[in-house]
């Protein structure tokens, strides 16, 4: 037994973990940092970081993925492999990327809803824009003085954090 590495997953070997990989990169909206999609393909036992790490690799030279900024997608062509190879994934290893890359979806689709960004307002501190989208349009934007950069930094983590409940007690506020 010298030597052999006890795999308990379902995913054997680096074919399988390619297409894992695409599997996870053709639900997500947005493209994520290695960590993320290291997270998100980890989902079965069978699998190393160091594999996974050589099919990344891999899926690059091949031009499957691109990276950009440090974070990778899909090229056209990993997409329409993908989709050809994803079925021979096991339905259990497919059933958990569905439910895990759904969660993150969900997250990547609200972030993009949410803008903020600040400015350098002559004299009076930071000039700070927050807005929400509902998916077709803005839906409120909101345009705010701080004091300092770190005063607009908090706003902004605060608008991104509670975009939807800011919004909803605005309106409620306003219909009183």
């Amino acid at each position: 037994m010298c030597g052999l590495i006890d795999r308990f997953g379902f995913i054997h070997n680096k074919l399988e973990i390619k297409i894992l990989i695409l599997f996870i990169l053709r639900r997500i909206p947005e493209p994520i940092a290695l960590d993320v999609l290291a997270e998100q393909t980890l989902c079965d036992t069978g699998i190393s970081y160091f594999e996974f790490s050589e099919c990344v690799a891999e899926l690059i030279e091949n031009e499957h993925l691109m990276e950009e900024d440090g974070k990778y997608s899909l090229t056209p062509k990993g997409m329409r492999n993908g989709e050809i190879t994803e079925i021979n994934l096991p339905y259990s290893v497919r059933a958990i990327a569905e439910k895990n890359t759904s969660a993150l979806r969900i997250a990547q689709n609200r972030d993009a809803m949410i803008k903020t960004s600040h400015e350098a307002a002559a004299e009076t501190g930071c000039k700070v824009s927050l807005s929400l989208s509902d998916g077709i349009g803005e839906i409120a934007a909101i345009e705010l003085i701080a004091a300092n950069e770190k005063q607009a930094l908090m706003l902004e983590e605060g608008f991104r954090k509670n975009a939807e409940s800011i919004y909803n007690k605005l309106i409620a506020m306003l219909i009183e």
